[in-house]
């Protein structure tokens, strides 16, 4: 009978089996409660304070697109240094600004640049946790740990709004803000249980390094030149600019289309909750019954077809279930362009790479929010679903087309084992691996060592490559 371990195992395994793993998800889903805490309290802060609907739009602006603008700097800084320490840096660095935001409460203009830097920060936190978990997890386990951290920070995002309503009341914006504060600082402690994560594969933190806006701009050539990961990112990112703008227009679906109750916005939004989270389980306990490019492709297919036929709901019910449907597909694609960018990527361009990716989609979330807002204006919502959903199969089939020939395009790696930053082994580029052992202390093997003179004490030794092809730690 095969095991987990043969066979790749679920999410379960892997929170029980590997501390690095789980230290990495927990943390995760620490500071997205926090975040989404502190979110919920500045939009009622910046609304009680100047009454406009502009400030609070202007709020949101500059945390989600101001980061995209500086991603090929953040993608390189997870790649030119340690990425444990870059993950740790971010979390402690964005508690400490939240706590000045806490204590000080600044007024707007300053408030939106400490906002747009806490953003920036984050940002740059996300391209090397991503970049992280091929050394942390077996290549076999990627799509189950991909789909643990999906459900876990879009869980805490759904359950952050029902905290900030409980505290908010009892303790304001400054106490909210705090605590968001304290979940970064715990989430910076709990990743101190990750083993270093050098820079790359194979490249010394301490080494000579290209220049650091060079390599950004490596970064973006990379994504490029690549036919395989051009298509992934190019795709994905086509169906955000689509689709993206279905937030705004179901609240016009729900008023002028349906005339159900104000409520009813945020039952088809938590629809798309309810699809992302079951989508995650789903996928962590069955990844291995679809290759990831027919996953990926699926996801945006069906992501896409849920707002087209949203666009002829002919009741709540029927809306709420395409809604739920659409964030199955949401699951499927974040799970699949992940794993298919950590296996496609090497070690040493990773970071940039997803970097590089999390803005460009950033910047088609901004282009779906102003386009669709022209197109809502001119028509109405059902034909705004229609048109997004339209353009975001278009996109599905052209992929659909060109994506598996890119992919058996893609030069085959070497036939080398897995490198696991979290058991002592690195690669160099002389086609061999250095490989820390531990002191022997079983009173009989070191009997046996001193026989064959060898001493028991710390050894690191570096080994031909070939000799480890059938090692899989």
């Amino acid at each position: 009978m095969t095991g987990p371990e043969e066979r790749g195992g679920g999410a379960l395994w892997l929170l029980r089996t590997n501390s690095a793993f789980r230290a990495l998800s927990i943390s995760r889903v620490v500071s997205f409660v926090g975040d989404t805490v502190s979110l919920v309290a500045l939009i009622l802060y910046v609304a009680d304070t100047t009454g406009h609907a502009l400030a609070v739009a202007l709020l949101l602006l500059v945390g989600d697109f101001a980061p995209a603008l500086f991603a090929p700097l953040t993608g390189a800084v997870a790649d030119r240094f340690n990425r444990k320490h870059v993950m740790i840096g971010c979390e402690l660095a964005q508690g400490a600004l939240l706590l000045l935001i806490a204590l000080t409460l600044p007024p707007l203009p300053l408030l939106l640049a400490l906002v747009a830097i806490r953003s920036t920060i984050g940002q740059t936190f996300q391209p090397a946790s991503r970049a992280a978990i091929p050394a942390l997890v077996r290549d076999k386990d990627l799509e189950a740990a991909n789909s643990t951290i999906g459900f876990g920070t879009n869980g805490a995002e759904a359950i952050g709004p029902f905290i900030a309503a409980a505290l908010y009341p009892f303790i304001g914006v400054s106490g909210v803000l705090l605590v968001d504060a304290a979940s970064f600082f715990l989430s910076g402690l709990l990743l101190t249980g990750i083993a270093s994560l050098p820079p790359g594969t194979g490249e010394p933190e301490d080494g000579p390094k290209e220049p650091f806006l060079a390599s950004a701009r490596a970064g973006l050539g990379y994504i490029w030149s690549v036919p395989a990961v051009r298509i992934i990112a190019l795709t994905f990112c086509v169906v955000v600019a689509f689709n993206g703008i279905d937030d705004v227009a179901i609240v016009y679906l729900v008023r002028d289309t349906l005339q159900a109750p104000e409520f009813t916005v945020g039952l088809l939004l938590g629809g798309v909750g309810v699809g992302l989270l079951v989508g995650y389980v789903l996928l962590a306990r069955h990844h291995r019954l679809a290759s990831m490019t027919a996953l990926l492709l699926a996801g945006f297919a069906i992501s896409s077809l849920g707002n087209l036929l949203t666009g002829l709901a002919w009741a709540v019910a029927a809306a709420f279930v395409l809604q739920t449907v659409r964030g199955l597909g949401l699951a499927a694609m974040d799970v699949a362009s992940n794993t298919l960018l950590q296996r496609l990527v090497p070690g040493d361009r990773l970071g940039r790479v997803f970097g590089n990716f999390y803005g460009l989609i950033g910047i088609a979330a901004a282009v779906s929010y102003l386009g669709g807002a022209v197109l809502l204006d001119a028509t109405n919502a059902p034909v705004t679903f229609i048109v997004a959903g339209v353009g975001g199969l278009a996109a599905t089939i052209v992929a659909a087309l060109t994506l598996p020939g890119a992919l058996r395009r893609v030069p085959q790696p070497p036939d080398t084992p897995p490198v696991r930053a979290n058991l002592g082994v690195f690669a160099t580029q002389r086609d061999t691996y250095v490989v820390q052992g531990n002191q022997v202390t079983d009173p009989e093997v070191i009997a046996e060592l001193h026989r064959q003179g060898i001493t028991d004490t710390d050894h690191v030794v570096e080994i031909p490559t070939h000799l480890l092809r059938d090692l899989d730690p």
